[in-house]
């Protein structure tokens, strides 16, 4: 997928592996996938289709028995993937490329302040002074909407809600002007409304410094909000990718076509809501041909035999689907994700995709 646009990050042809018990599981397969500055970025697939993993190799955050067995990461000039240790990813994870998790309390020291954990983060990033960094910590604290930010600068994590637990870990991540910022679910655990306060203040704070976002959600009522690039995963891999307006409005793999259609927003009364029917394959076996041809109501017996090539349709959007290749019969998409620029106009009007872009 080339492109000369300013790329900030990377990746090419990269497999991860993971060894459980005397059995190997390649959570990751051959993806390459490049990410412009200052865009945001949306993966998206179902769970165990291996977004978080994907991601956490641009920070070293494997774990302990995950390895990368081929491929490139590519930022700053260096190739991550020839880093051994921790002291080498020490001036990357955190500082350049940080992470703001699903969960805020597996990210927050329970017995720690939360004026500590921020200052903390600047004083051995950045090498401030505590009275400095104390200072910088209560500004973020305010910067993402945390009030009387200097009387609660002392109080612990359980004092806080869960959208202020998230402001603050997200506060954490920004402490070091990181050049990417990567939201892991970033939402889930939260209500709706303090999901779209927070998708807000992601948007206004990426604005305002600048930095590169990539989110994993498997919502795509945050996609259609947030994201200028969306990358959809399955089984380990990128099987389509696009501008949010490509995906939405022209998307070509069935798989896309079965998240889409599985919007609870497009659901009708009286029918029932879509679903994707089966499970996606073991990522313990090796798989022949197209991952999702066992589920695909579209799959020819090429999907069972040989496994598609990634299909340019435009400069900016690829599918990895036979369906593209010339010989292939024409086939049109569900009906429920036809015309689907009109409806999703008329949901944002009525504030059912988390407002207006």
């Amino acid at each position: 997928m080339e492109n000369n646009k300013n790329i900030i990050l990377s990746v090419k042809d990269l497999e991860v592996k993971f060894k459980v018990r005397n059995r190997v599981l390649t959570a990751i397969r051959n993806i390459s996938l490049d990410f412009e500055e200052g865009k945001v970025v949306a993966i998206v697939g179902e769970s165990g289709s291996g977004k978080s993993v994907f991601t956490k190799t641009f920070t070293g955050m494997l774990d302990v028995n995950g390895y990368v067995s081929k491929g490139e990461v590519w930022f700053e000039g260096k190739n991550l993937m020839n880093f051994k240790n921790d002291e080498q990813w020490l001036d990357i994870r955190g500082k350049k490329i940080a992470t703001v998790f699903q969960d805020p309390m597996t990210s927050l020291n329970p017995v720690r302040t939360i004026g500590y954990q921020i200052s903390e983060v600047i004083i051995k990033h950045q090498g401030k002074s505590k009275d400095e960094a104390k200072k910088e910590a209560i500004s973020l604290m305010e910067r993402v909407g945390i009030y009387n930010a200097e009387q609660r600068y002392n109080e612990y994590p359980f004092m806080y809600s869960g959208g202020m637990r998230q402001r603050i870990v997200i506060a954490i991540a920004l402490a070091c002007r990181p050049k990417i910022l990567v939201c892991d679910e970033p939402t889930t655990a939260l209500d709706v409304t303090i999901q779209a306060q927070i998708i807000r203040l992601i948007k206004e704070l990426a604005k305002e410094y600048g930095f590169t976002t990539i989110y994993i959600t498997h919502d795509l009522g945050v996609v259609a909000n947030v994201a200028d690039v969306v990358a959809v995963m399955y089984a380990g891999q990128i099987i389509e990718v696009g501008t949010v307006e490509e995906i939405f409005y022209t998307p070509k793999h069935p798989y896309t076509w079965g998240l889409l259609s599985s919007l609870p927003q497009l659901g009708e009364k009286g029918n029932e809501l879509f679903s994707i029917l089966g499970t996606p394959p073991s990522l313990f076996e090796e798989i022949k041909g197209d991952a999702f041809a066992p589920r695909s109501d579209y799959a020819m017996q090429i999907d069972f035999e040989e496994e598609p090539p990634m299909f340019k349709i435009s400069e900016t959007h690829y599918a990895k689907t036979w369906l593209l290749d010339e010989r292939a019969p024409k086939v049109e998409p569900p009906k429920t994700i036809r015309n689907l620029h009109e409806k999703m106009l008329a949901l944002t009007a009525k504030g059912g995709i988390y407002g207006e872009r």
